[in-house]
């Protein structure tokens, strides 16, 4: 019953993602679900939630196999390791702060991934202006994604 709350939780992410923009840019939902399973389940969990759902993306909308599993496996393992591991305390700040700078991050892969192994899919001033809005539109979320260890 887990799984299938998962699926549809998943389902419902990438909808909701191909379907509202601000300013011509789409939110990164799926990056949430990453920083989300990280931060609530741990480094494993994370990562292996962050590669499924960017191989689901790759798999779905990009040229290529890896771009995406690299930037939500990055977003899982690190969301765990540095805010749900006891580096830092969490205060809502710093998950407003950790959300975007995660999403900046795995935009900024995503994009140099494609760039390098296939073909720029942008302009790097276009790519950095959607990584920013990205991560702007993802951090109000952060401040209430908290650890388990937090409630």
């Amino acid at each position: 019953m887990k799984y299938l709350l998962w699926a549809l939780v998943f389902f419902m992410a990438f909808l909701i993602q191909t379907k509202i923009s601000l300013l011509s840019v789409a939110p990164n939902i799926t990056a949430l679900l990453a920083y989300y399973a990280g931060i609530k389940y741990g480094q494993n969990k994370g990562v292996i939630f962050g590669l499924l759902i960017g191989s689901i993306e790759d798999s779905l909308s990009s040229p290529i196999l890896g771009p995406n599993m690299l930037g939500k496996g990055l977003v899982g393992f690190t969301s765990s390791f540095f805010i749900s591991g006891g580096m830092f305390v969490w205060t809502p700040l710093l998950g407003l702060l950790g959300i975007a700078l995660l999403t900046f991050i795995d935009s900024s892969v995503v994009f140099l991934c494609l760039s390098i192994f296939d073909r720029p899919p942008t302009n790097p001033s276009t790519a950095l202006f959607i990584a920013i809005m990205q991560a702007l539109l993802n951090s109000v979320a952060g401040m209430f994604i908290k650890p388990a260890h937090a409630d």
